[in-house]
């Protein structure tokens, strides 16, 4: 039996939380900061680092007293090391450094990447994997399409080129003047819409399995919004630019509808078919975007394969999801030093826990 008390921060969310053999939750706690960077439309690094800071004492001590277990009953502490946010990220590696160095407990750097991908193993703890399967993990910061072929066995099939999935749906939220974050709140808007209203592109559907969303991103801009100026009849299609206005007849719920129909179209596309290529057992979805419903309805059924997604409460950001991914590199005998440093960009790959910094 292993018991490890994961931490995570690397975004904007303090979570700590204790897992047991790597499929049962002792306790879960996340204390979120979105109402400290709602104003800015966007995480803002260094308020991000500052609250994690004030937060992950007190966190660390719930998850603890939640899961009714001392330091000495533990085998190990785990934490995020990338990738994300520089600040962040140091923010839990120090503290998890800290209770290692004081504990005498092994410390475990996880890649964040793989901690969302274990998400699964806890929403289903009884369901015995059958590899390989293709893994989609889409959140505001990252798009990767991964064969896994066994525990810890990653080949990267594709990513985004430029904005993540997340990321277009902030941005396009702003575009349409919905509250920050922009994924529910363009998931809600859509339920009022319809998907064919406006004819976004599709970008990047070629052989390859990499995303491409900047460009949605911009055909959403130039077809709702009008530079300073112009009459806001939709006469002129108008150029970037950050003062553009929404024109008036423009429907916020078509247009979200639209756009949700777009983005969710490129990853269902490309999912589907690196499945059936690679003659996967599973698709996984997991990470923020995860939560779409549009997007778990639309790949169950365009997917010939069981379609396996975790519970809203494991989507997003949280160290749950990290102690489970903790407990297989346990197993195979990981054991980072007391010097190890945060990697922001950390690809999930077979070589990832042979990076040294």
């Amino acid at each position: 039996m292993s018991r490890i008390l994961a931490i995570e921060t690397s975004c904007d969310e303090t979570a700590a939380a204790v897992i047991i053999d790597g499929k049962t939750i002792a306790s879960n706690v996340v204390a979120s900061q979105i109402d400290l960077h709602a104003k800015y439309g966007g995480v803002f690094p260094e308020i991000a680092s500052r609250a994690h800071i004030e937060a992950i004492g007190a966190v660390v001590e719930q998850a603890m007293s939640e899961a009714k277990i001392g330091y000495n009953r533990l085998d190990a502490i785990a934490v995020t090391r990338g990738p994300g946010l520089v600040g962040s990220l140091l923010v839990g590696i120090n503290f998890a450094k800290g209770l290692a160095l004081a504990t005498g407990l092994p410390l475990l750097g996880i890649n964040h990447l793989e901690g969302h991908v274990y998400s699964l193993w806890l929403a289903e703890p009884d369901v015995d994997v059958e590899f390989p399967v293709v893994a989609l993990i889409v959140s505001g910061g990252h798009s990767e399409l991964l064969l896994m072929t066994g525990h810890g066995q990653y080949e990267r099939l594709g990513g985004t080129l430029d904005d993540a999935a997340g990321e277009a749906f902030d941005k396009v939220g702003r575009i349409l003047g919905l509250p920050f974050p922009g994924g529910p709140n363009i998931e809600r808007a859509a339920q009022r819409g319809n998907a064919e209203a406006y004819h976004f592109p599709r970008a990047k559907r070629d052989e390859s399995y990499d995303f491409s969303f900047s460009g949605l991103k911009t055909a959403v801009l130039r077809e709702v919004t009008v530079a300073p100026g112009q009459s806001g009849d939709g006469s002129k299609k108008q150029s970037l630019d950050k003062h553009a206005k929404l024109r008036s007849d423009v429907s916020v719920p078509n247009a979200a509808a639209s756009f949700q129909q777009a983005l969710v179209d490129i990853l269902v596309d490309k999912t589907v078919r690196a499945a059936k290529a690679h003659h996967a057992k599973a698709i996984f979805i997991s990470g923020g975007v995860s939560a779409n419903s549009a997007l778990r309805e639309q790949m169950k059924r365009r997917s010939e394969l069981p379609v396996r997604v975790p519970p809203l409460s494991l989507c997003t950001d949280n160290a749950a999801m990290i102690g489970a991914a903790a407990h297989y590199r346990l197993l195979d005998g990981l054991q980072s030093d007391l010097d190890l440093d945060v990697v922001p960009l950390w690809l999930l790959t077979n070589d990832t826990y042979k990076v040294e910094i």
